[in-house]
């Protein structure tokens, strides 16, 4: 037999794309050419393909050897290609039985020892040949994460000679599917926080609807210590949520770790990052810091200090849930719906608004006007507006720091129970979060009484609030009557839900 057909797959975006590996020997100047569209990687795979076959204890055949990559179209990257092709130029030279690898899809790369190295993006191609009814063979390292793929038939190897003997006696074990249990393991609990009533209840409504959160206030007051805790107050993710989560920390590059199973994602880029790391980006297009943070918490500290621009790129995705990355080739959809947590100071130096701890020594900022509006021009009208809750973090005085910690302090456990009651209301009522309501839904479910329709009333002319900003007003009384297990919106809830959405930062 001069010919092997084996199949593979590709990855684009979240989506596995079969791939059909041809091998063909041919008689004629010895060497081995790649064609179907290969990127670098793709095409070095010949000098490690022959290494491994050689170090494994078979024969590299000394003829012309052709492989085809179908599509053509399809561009393929990435060393998930080398266990297949070797496993073609074994099958078409004779050294090994083709028929064990009839329904079997192959990933995998090889070192030059013939050692099959874990690939990216398991879980994606395992959750589609499932889909196909074809059985996956991977490297042993990515078993884990393959085998949560429901109904799907996982083989694992560690290595070109252990398979080919196994292939030989045409018996390839099939690893038992890993079924996981939420983590114990919560994160930074919430009774950690000293004081800071006012951010602690935004951060539970945040939690509770699923709404974004700004935090301003002066450096050291707080702000990240309480967004690193936001992920524990969130409930644990549905089955199929989890599996999204895993399956787009699959193709991230670090994969996934089967130990974060049911673990919201908490995502922190420094605000050093482009705007391709944040919304992906790339020839093949990859997923950025929004779609890793799918289902958790994008954490954005130092607010201001990210590029204006970097920032506006979230302006879609915290409207629609999803980002679109468009190339000139090909279309890649990514999931991104995720909890936006910003943190910032007031001003440039960070004090305003700061009383100094010496009494009578009045505030410590000493930035001019123009200072400050230049520092808060970075952040855009129309981002701001996105931005559900706006609260001010003020500094802690000695007393609240070096007294013992308050007994009666709520833990991250006693909070989580109420965002989790105050969720199972929210998808009783409309099937989804107050976050993701449309205008028809806040019309049926947020409607407020005619005291708190008029408070909204003067409150929209004298703040000078958009369209957005009032359906996100309602939203948050919503989430705040819900967590109060209110069946209405009343005048309360839409008063404290104003309260976060200040035009000034300023206490």
């Amino acid at each position: 037999m001069t010919l092997a057909i084996i199949h593979s797959r590709a990855q684009n975006g979240l989506t596995a794309e079969a791939v059909t590996v041809e091998v063909h020997l041919a008689p004629g100047l010895p060497g081995l050419a790649i064609v179907g569209l290969p990127e670098a990687a793709v095409r070095e795979s010949r000098d490690r393909v022959r290494a491994a076959i050689v170090n494994s204890g078979y024969q590299f055949p000394n003829r012309r050897i052709t492989v085809n990559l179908a599509p053509a179209d399809l561009p393929k990257e990435g060393g998930r290609f080398d266990l297949p092709i070797a496993l073609g130029v074994l099958a078409a030279s004779g050294q090994i039985p083709l028929a064990p690898l009839a329904g079997l899809e192959v990933l995998g790369e090889l070192s030059l020892t013939g050692e099959i190295r874990p690939v990216r993006g398991a879980l994606p191609a395992a959750l589609q040949c499932a889909k196909m009814g074809r059985s996956l063979l991977v490297p042993m390292a990515n078993i884990g994460e393959a085998s949560l793929a429901e109904h799907a038939i996982v083989h694992g190897a560690l290595s070109l000679g252990a398979l080919c003997t196994e292939l030989h006696e045409n018996r390839l074990s099939i690893a038992p599917r890993l079924t996981l249990e939420e983590t114990a393991d919560h994160g930074p609990d919430l009774a950690d926080v000293r004081g800071q009533l006012q951010a602690r209840r935004a951060l539970e409504i945040a939690a509770a609807g699923g709404h974004s959160l700004l935090m301003a206030g002066p450096p050291g007051s707080g702000k990240s210590m309480l967004a690193q805790r936001l992920p524990g107050l969130l409930p644990a993710l549905a089955q199929d949520e989890a599996l999204e989560v895993a399956a787009i920390a699959s193709i991230g590059h670090g994969g996934f770790d089967p130990s974060n199973w049911g673990r919201r994602p908490f995502r922190s880029p420094h605000h050093t990052a482009s705007a391709v790391a944040l919304v992906g980006g790339g020839g093949n297009p990859r997923p950025g810091e929004i779609t890793l943070a799918h289902g958790g918490v994008l954490f954005l500290d130092e607010l201001p200090e990210f590029e204006r621009a970097v920032l506006e790129v979230l302006r879609e995705p915290l409207e629609n849930g999803r980002i679109t990355i468009s190339r000139a080739a090909r279309q890649v959809d990514f999931p991104a719906r995720f909890q936006l947590v910003a943190a910032m100071n007031p001003c440039p130096c960070g004090y305003q608004g700061d009383i100094g701890p010496v009494q009578g020594q009045g505030s410590r900022c000493r930035c001019t006007p123009d200072q400050v509006a230049r520092y808060r021009s970075r952040l855009s009208g129309p981002l701001l507006d996105r931005i559900d809750l706006h609260v001010f973090v003020p500094r802690l005085d000695a007393s609240a720091l070096t007294s013992a910690v308050p007994a009666a302090a709520e833990s991250s456990a006693t909070v989580r129970l109420r965002v989790a009651a105050a969720r199972d209301r929210q998808l009783a009522r409309a099937g989804k979060i107050n976050a993701a309501l449309g205008v028809r839904e806040l019309d049926r479910d947020a409607a407020p009484d005619d005291a708190g329709r008029a408070l909204l009333q003067t409150a929209m002319t004298r703040l000078g609030l958009s369209a957005r900003a009032f359906h996100r007003v309602l939203k948050v009384a919503r989430t705040i009557a819900d967590l109060a297990g209110a069946a209405d919106v009343g005048t309360a809830q839409i008063a404290e839900a104003l309260r976060y959405r200040p035009i000034d930062q300023t206490p």
